[in-house]
């Protein structure tokens, strides 16, 4: 119990330290590569407290040595390899695994997140198999090993077959046991993601390190809240693609920007594969702002009203400050939508720090 005690104690601990840093895990790409499939490995600050160490008894003790009474008991001389670089006690890291669902809990605490309130439970059905008991008869797939033995055993002892000496145990068909079970349909409710960004010449390195930091914490959140999260990647400059993670990236385009083209691939997307009956969709769009034409920003707005934002559970904007963006789009959305808009998210990303701020914007809503 003491153990146990001492387990949730420092538990406690980590969460509050994860906590009190959260903002600075979040603007640092390392963690990123700390992420395995269930598990998130997170360095913590960790100071070692100095401790008193006996002496070989020869350098004598208090009062001793020379000088005379009354004088000014000094520091004093410094030995070889100190000095100011050595005076400060050693400041090291301890590296502590948490599931990726309890640093999901932890984001959520943090940024006093609402819980999801998905439209898809009640029309996804997933079936769930609980075995409840032991038949004499059933497919062979689901003999019970132990159980069959041990009626094995029971027979042989009770017959009088058994040797202690050479206990050979050979089940019988009367024997053999097989797992029942019961199917339930429990209510499962899928997501899917799809994240578009600019790769245009105004997009530079940090520009993208920033969406891909902010992505990982959406992931984190989502996945948090739905058993399935499917994730889709569109790149555009003045056309769109779909391509893998590893790719949305990565990629580095020159050349104008035309946002519907983006936009007509996410529709696209969603019409062949999501049934917005069935699906709960999000869709984030990163950029710097610039768009080729008031033209293709109206385009844009078409395709929100009538397709988008009918089907989708939020639409999230989020502007990427760059040196070579006007930052036009994000006024052009809030100009139409307001602020206060029930699915439609503007939220300004300046830099690493602002990613936090962010993420509360973008799923402050519960949606």
């Amino acid at each position: 119990m003491k153990m146990e005690s001492d387990l949730n104690r420092f538990r406690k601990i980590v969460r509050g330290k994860i906590r009190s840093g959260l903002r600075k895990y979040i603007a640092n790409g390392d963690l990123i590569a700390r992420q395995g499939k269930k598990n998130i490995t997170i360095p913590l600050p960790r100071i070692d407290l100095p401790q008193f160490q006996l002496g070989d008894g020869e350098e004598g003790g208090v009062g001793q040595g020379e000088g005379e009474v009354g004088d000014e008991v000094g520091q004093g001389q410094p030995q070889p390899g100190e000095g100011k670089a050595g005076e400060a006690p050693g400041e090291h890291s301890l590296e502590v695994d948490i599931s990726l669902e309890e640093l999901a809990d932890i984001l959520g605490e943090e940024l006093e997140l609402p819980n999801i309130q998905d439209k898809g439970k009640k029309n996804l059905e997933a079936k769930q198999y609980k075995y409840t008991g032991i038949l004499k008869q059933g497919p062979e797939s689901l003999r019970h090993f132990k159980r069959t033995f041990k009626e094995a055993l029971k027979r042989s002892i009770s017959s009088g077959v058994y040797d202690p000496d050479n206990p050979i145990i050979v089940p019988l068909k009367e024997d053999r046991r097989y797992r029942s079970y019961q199917v339930s349909y429990k209510p499962a409710a899928n997501a899917v993601i799809l994240y578009m960004m600019d790769v245009s010449g105004s997009m530079g390195d940090e520009q993208k390190e920033i969406v891909r930091l902010t992505s990982f914490w959406l992931d984190i959140w989502l996945s948090r809240q739905y058993k399935g999260v499917e994730k889709r990647y569109i790149i555009h400059d003045a056309t769109a693609k779909e391509v893998d993670q590893n790719t949305f990236y990565r990629t580095k385009e020159s050349g104008g920007t035309l946002i519907s083209s983006a936009y007509n691939l996410a529709v696209k997307i969603i019409e062949e594969n999501y049934n917005p009956a069935e699906w709960n969709i999000y869709l984030f769009h990163f950029s710097d702002g610039d768009n080729w034409s008031g033209n293709d920003t109206n385009e844009c707005l078409k395709l929100m009203d009538n397709v988008l934002l009918p089907i989708s559970n939020l639409f999230c904007y989020g502007q990427v400050e760059s040196r070579y963006g006007s930052g036009q789009f994000a006024r052009d959305l809030t100009k139409q939508y307001g602020e206060t808009h029930e699915k439609v998210i503007v939220a300004p990303i300046k830099d690493r720090d602002a990613i936090m701020n962010a993420l509360k914007i973008f799923l402050g809503k519960g949606k």
